[in-house]
């Protein structure tokens, strides 16, 4: 017969795995329907798309994510900004519903030219999505 700790062990045990497995099925099931580097984000929205651009001509760069997720979703997702396969910056956001939009930001200074790119990973560090442009 089990003992009434051992009992609550249990229970805790499950509930804790329970927890655990759906903040993960949470956060795999986000869906980046837009995803844009950009030079400036106007009343929660970027205004161009960045392939290439000059290190000369912005101070700051934007990475813009629109994020589809299910309802109720409170989870994270993580910008990893990247300089010729260099992580240089992360930023972890938050994702508190079902249609979501957030950005990161990263300062530009002249000279930094490379092939760029900045990923949306989830909790756990997957790569969800990523965006890719050249700095002269």
């Amino acid at each position: 017969m089990m003992t009434l700790n051992r009992l609550l062990g249990t229970v805790a045990a499950a509930l804790l795995f329970s927890l655990s497995f759906w903040a993960q099925s949470e956060a795999s099931d986000l869906k980046i329907t837009e995803m844009t580097v950009t030079t400036k984000i106007v009343k929660g929205n970027p205004i161009d798309s960045v392939w290439r651009i000059s290190s000369s001509s912005v101070k700051a760069l934007y990475c813009f994510t629109r994020i589809l997720a299910p309802k109720g979703t409170d989870t994270t997702i993580k910008h990893v900004w990247y300089r010729d396969d260099e992580a240089v910056s992360e930023d972890e956001m938050p994702v508190k519903g079902s249609h979501w939009r957030t950005y990161s930001r990263i300062g530009v200074q002249k000279g930094e030219s490379g092939q760029w790119r900045c990923e949306a990973q989830d909790g756990e560090g997957n790569v969800i999505k990523s965006v890719s442009f050249k700095m002269n």
